[in-house]
């Protein structure tokens, strides 16, 4: 596919002009970065993968019947996504108690939780994307009243149908973030799960051994981030056993 005119560019992916009006082209890079992108490397092969990994959730998605901005994928590290109006927070859903939220509560990591909790993270790299409550959010007008309820049925709902597909793997799913894009079908707008869900944006951890298989890999030191990634889209099928192991890589 040919190259077009660069609109963003970020730690894992790069945004470009789609062919037809209100249509973007989503390319995965293979840079990881850690720690607000204090610890970066490039990992060959993951922008393969994160790409496979997110049509195959994105797609699965759309057919459950939550909207998404995914379209269709394009080749191995491209796809054709929805222009839309990012809401500027990261919304997290946790089931278990891990990462920064072990350490702000003291809860151990692996902990399961009551239920799973929502939490949102102003977008912002400079304030290390802050934990913001609802009153901020409503305070600055990030997103309205029924913004906020729509997001979090939304939330909850991808939870809901990425646990049962992990939990069918014997991967258990910690946690995840996802973004939410504003979309006008003519006068009205409705809420649709955009960016991407894939390893970088869960936590996936062995039922049994309880194994790590996202990105707590590399921001700790933990093996090959390529062979945990490349296990989870083995386990769900999502690549032909002949190309897990050594993507083919087309730039």
């Amino acid at each position: 596919m040919a190259r077009r005119k660069k609109i963003y560019e970020g730690k894992a992916k790069i945004l470009y002009e789609g062919p037809e009006p209100g249509t973007i082209v989503q390319y995965f890079k293979d840079d990881a970065t850690a720690f607000n992108a204090e610890k970066k490397d490039v990992i060959d092969g993951k922008g393969v993968l994160n790409n496979r990994l997110s049509e195959f959730f994105m797609t699965g998605l759309n057919q459950i019947g939550v909207p998404t901005h995914f379209i269709r994928r394009l080749n191995m590290r491209e796809q054709l996504v929805r222009n839309c109006e990012i809401v500027p927070l990261e919304v997290i859903v946790r089931n278990y108690a891990a990462g920064t939220m072990s350490k702000r509560l003291g809860i151990a990591e692996g902990t399961q939780l009551p239920r799973p909790i929502v939490e949102y993270c102003y977008k912002d790299d400079a304030l290390g994307d802050p934990l913001v409550t609802e009153e901020h959010i409503a305070a600055f007008g990030w997103a309205s009243q029924q913004d906020m309820d729509d997001i979090l049925s939304l939330a909850l709902r991808v939870n809901d149908f990425m646990s049962g597909m992990m939990l069918a793997v014997g991967i258990r799913l910690v946690d995840f973030k996802i973004e939410i894009g504003r979309v006008f079908d003519g006068d009205f707008q409705r809420l649709i799960v955009a960016d991407e869900i894939s390893p970088d944006s869960c936590r996936l951890w062995d039922i049994e051994t309880g194994q790590k298989l996202d990105k707590d890999v590399f921001r700790r030191d933990l093996g090959s981030l390529t062979d945990a990634y490349s296990e989870v889209a083995r386990r769900l099928g999502v690549l032909p056993k002949s190309n897990v192991a050594k993507p083919t890589l087309i730039n």
